[in-house]
């Protein structure tokens, strides 16, 4: 892992869906929702999972690059939605240091952003979000695992 994550979450395909349903529920209370804008491409998979929730079927996408595996760089803007945001929903699979959500909140002011994981540093810009994780653990979303033998925590070098 890179210098500032020490730790691993890593999160399932069952459990970030029931994660996601669980923005749903807390999102549903906040409409009604003209659209939903994703911010791709972290952010598809709770995106499918709340507009399905919400049966909200105007789906748009931000795209922003800022992440290669586990180095975060600047976000660049490859997809931009023109729009005030109002009543519009932005969600996202996380906020880390807020630095893609300054970037999205720019573009869309009014908008309630929402994501299922939140860290410290981030949480500020997210209007709603399910799981708070500590800034120096890594998220391992299922798309970007498989599956394989891990050995147990005590084993790791870092805590010998």
């Amino acid at each position: 892992m890179n210098e500032p994550y020490t730790k691993a979450f890593p999160v399932s395909w069952d459990q970030l869906h029931r994660d996601s349903k669980a923005l749903a529920w807390r999102l549903a209370e906040k409409g009604p929702w003209r659209s939903i804008v994703t911010i791709t491409r972290g952010g598809m998979v709770p995106a499918c999972i709340v507009a399905r929730e919400l049966e909200v079927r105007l789906v748009d996408t931000v795209c922003i690059e800022s992440y290669d595996h586990q180095a975060q760089g600047r976000p660049t803007i490859l997809k931009r939605v023109e729009d005030d945001g109002q009543d519009i929903l932005i969600v996202d699979d996380l906020v880390d240091t807020g630095a893609t959500a300054t970037v999205v909140r720019e573009m869309l002011p009014s908008a309630h952003y929402a994501t299922v994981y939140a860290k410290p540093a981030g949480r500020p810009l997210v209007d709603t979000f399910i799981t708070e994780v500590s800034q120096d653990t890594w998220i391992y979303l299922p798309w970007d695992t498989g599956l394989q033998f891990v050995q147990p925590i005590v084993k790791d070098p870092r805590f010998s």
